[in-house]
């Protein structure tokens, strides 16, 4: 056979064969291409739906309110005497004399300052009278003694040093005892509390029982 015999019976076959790899090499690109489209369209899928399930899972804060702070019992006084304002004041339960003193603008300069006991702890309708330098400390109403309630018993908690010592078996140490126990815990809210003083045991407190009250 001759050469241009062989070159026309070869030449349909090779190109054939050429068109046939170019045809697999663009399926083998497209496929590529839509494999990387749909995994990036995964991605972002995936992403969207991470995104939303943090966001959801965030808890919120409960709200939560402070309870307001509860309003201090009151007592009313009258302050008298050698102050600057005398008058009737509002104080807080558990003040002192010297806290109605200063509601009344303080002494003024002819005040007998130690004719008051100013640590006193002071009840509701009590009487803070300030003598001046000179003059005697006016009686309570009926000639009794400061702290004496109604019926003649001796009031713990506004009693002075000598109210207390009329007690039986209170002398001025004991008496003193009480009025400092009174300063250091404030108001007796029983007069049981007595027990809490040094010196005073149950016999002592039986003796006192219906003498005193709070």
């Amino acid at each position: 056979m001759s050469t241009d015999a062989r070159s026309l019976l070869a030449a349909p076959g090779a190109p054939a064969g050429g068109r046939g790899r170019s045809a697999l090499r663009r399926i083998g690109l497209g496929a590529l291409v839509l494999l990387g489209l749909a995994a990036a369209v995964g991605a972002v899928l995936v992403g969207a739906l991470r995104g939303g399930g943090a966001a959801s899972s965030v808890p919120l804060a409960p709200a939560t309110s402070s309870p307001a702070p509860a309003a201090p019992s009151l007592v009313l006084v009258h302050v008298l005497g050698a102050v600057a304002r005398p008058g009737l004041y509002e104080l807080a339960e558990g003040d002192r004399v010297v806290d109605a003193v200063a509601a009344a603008g303080g002494f003024t300069a002819e005040a007998d300052q130690a004719a008051l006991n100013l640590a006193q702890v002071l009840a509701d309708a009590q009487q803070v009278q300030v003598p001046r330098v000179g003059e005697a400390p006016p009686a309570p109403p009926g000639g009794a003694a400061a702290g004496t309630a109604a019926g003649g018993l001796v009031n713990l908690n506004t009693a002075d040093l000598a109210a207390l010592d009329t007690l039986p078996r209170v002398g001025p140490s004991t008496a003193q005892k009480i009025l400092d126990w009174r300063e250091s815990n404030g108001p007796f809210t029983s007069v049981d509390d007595l027990l809490a003083v040094s010196g005073i045991g149950e016999a002592t407190l039986e003796g006192l029982r219906d003498l005193v009250t709070v």
